[in-house]
């Protein structure tokens, strides 16, 4: 079996911002110099060994995880790819 990298994720999770039409930075920098957060970006969270996708909920920073953990690398990027189908089945219905 491949071994996923994190890269893999990265760019799973871009097709999934674009898919939505959500940002795909979580943070930018505005004009006053500060990072702003990016409500409806989803990003990639490491911790604990293993990865979690997150989508940001809120401009104070605050996220959400629809799978409520951290998991190895193959099956978040399962997760997402099935996500991914699904919103290509509800345009194509």
């Amino acid at each position: 079996m491949a071994r996923f990298a994190k890269k893999d994720l990265h760019s799973i999770i871009e097709r999934l911002n674009r898919a939505t039409g959500s940002p795909v930075e979580p943070y930018i920098k505005g004009n006053d110099g500060r990072y702003h957060a990016q409500p409806g970006c989803w990003h990639l969270s490491c911790a604990y060994g293993g990865f979690a996708l997150h989508r940001m909920v809120n401009d104070g920073g605050g996220v959400s995880d629809p799978f409520g953990h951290h998991m190895p690398a193959r099956e978040l990027y399962n997760r997402v790819h099935a996500m991914l189908l699904g919103l290509e089945m509800k345009g194509a219905a």
